[in-house]
């Protein structure tokens, strides 16, 4: 199990191990803008979530996902916030990302 301090470490480290692609969450499916991939629920799987909560500021509260295509070929990164400042995603999306927070 790999653990972080900080967002940025959690993100370069994922991406030192092939988690390449930029995700971004689009209402109910996950979409990479600079190469158009797009992911829909059944899709893809998370495979690590790390979260961080700030100490003094809640803006700094957020969440990096490690996700895979089911298929195995597109390895990736999400970021989120949570709590106030969470994304306005479909509840779906709001259930499958749930399921990896303890």
């Amino acid at each position: 199990m790999y653990t972080y301090d900080t967002v940025v470490e959690a993100i370069n480290g994922l991406k030192d191990r092939g988690y390449t692609i930029d995700f971004n969450i689009a209402a109910d499916k996950i979409i990479c803008s600079e190469n158009k991939h797009c992911l829909n629920l059944n899709e893809f799987e998370i495979t690590e979530m790390h979260r961080f909560e700030g100490a003094t500021n809640p803006s700094d509260e957020d969440v990096v996902y490690a996700v895979e295509s089911t298929d195995g070929k597109l390895k990736g990164v999400i970021t989120s916030a949570f709590g106030t400042y969470a994304d306005n995603i479909s509840t779906e999306i709001i259930r499958k990302l749930s399921m990896h927070v303890n």
